[in-house]
């Protein structure tokens, strides 16, 4: 498949590790031409000299309020215009939500939502001049709620009803906006869960994440590239149809509709 994405230039931020990392990788082989955001320069470094394309990377933290327009004003100081932007970068606290704190709770909105909400706004009049397409990368728990993922499920609801008002808008201006959710991905955050259910339960890690995923009710953990070749397809010209559509990539984990 033609992708027709060769040259074009994509932002994608928690670029650093895990999925976000799997994403630049997949559209640096399409030879697309890259911003890549994150806290960590070091791993961005690392990410930019595996992928073997032109890369910017652009350090900065998006919970803050001005970093968002900086990360535009950089993209198009370098590439002089943006095609596609991928919101992927957030985190959110699991945990008892009778001890989750306020600051919990404000973290979790000012990084993933909040950090997606400022991106969207200030890359748009560059994506509507290129007719490009905004891809955010949100969760099943958006979707599904869970007693142990109260910040993550709202936060990742926020994100999607995002997701449908700005591709109605898209309609008139020419930009095209879905989402994916991901299900549970093999990362390293993951990696950490898995670990500490281990301890808590007494159990060696294999044996808790066989338990995690009959929990689940799926068959496997998904790979962080399951999900980069679903942006591919989202930002691609076989996608060009797709506005406002939610793809679960989960394993089937979700089963609502």
């Amino acid at each position: 498949m033609d992708s027709q994405l060769a040259n074009k230039v994509a932002i994608v931020t928690g670029a650093s590790r895990g999925i976000g990392r799997a994403i630049a990788e997949e559209l640096g082989r399409e030879h697309m031409r890259l911003v890549l955001v994150a806290r960590s320069g070091g791993l961005l470094t690392e990410v930019a000299g595996s992928i073997g394309c032109e890369c910017l990377i652009h350090v900065a933290d998006l919970r803050k309020t001005a970093a968002a327009a900086e990360v535009i004003a950089a993209a198009i100081q370098q590439f002089r215009g943006i095609d596609l932007l991928v919101n992927n970068a957030g985190a959110t606290q699991r945990g008892d939500f009778l001890k989750l704190s306020d600051a919990d709770w404000t973290d979790g909105f000012a990084l993933k939502f909040f950090g997606a909400m400022r991106l969207c706004r200030a890359a748009w009049p560059h994506l509507a001049a290129s007719r490009g397409s905004i891809i955010n990368v949100v969760g099943v728990g958006g979707r599904t709620a869970s007693a142990d993922f109260t910040i993550g499920g709202a936060v990742n609801s926020a994100c999607l009803n995002l997701t449908k008002a700005l591709a109605q808008r898209g309609l008139k201006d020419g930009v095209r906006v879905n989402a994916i959710n991901p299900g549970v991905i093999m990362t390293g955050r993951l990696e950490r869960r898995i670990k500490t259910a281990a301890a808590e339960q007494g159990l060696d890690y294999e044996t808790a994440a066989k338990k995690m995923v009959e929990k689940l009710g799926i068959a496997r953990f998904g790979t962080p590239a399951e999900i980069a070749h679903a942006v591919n397809f989202l930002a691609s010209a076989a996608a060009s149809y797709c506005q406002g559509t939610i793809i679960d990539v989960d394993g089937g984990e979700t089963r609502t509709l």
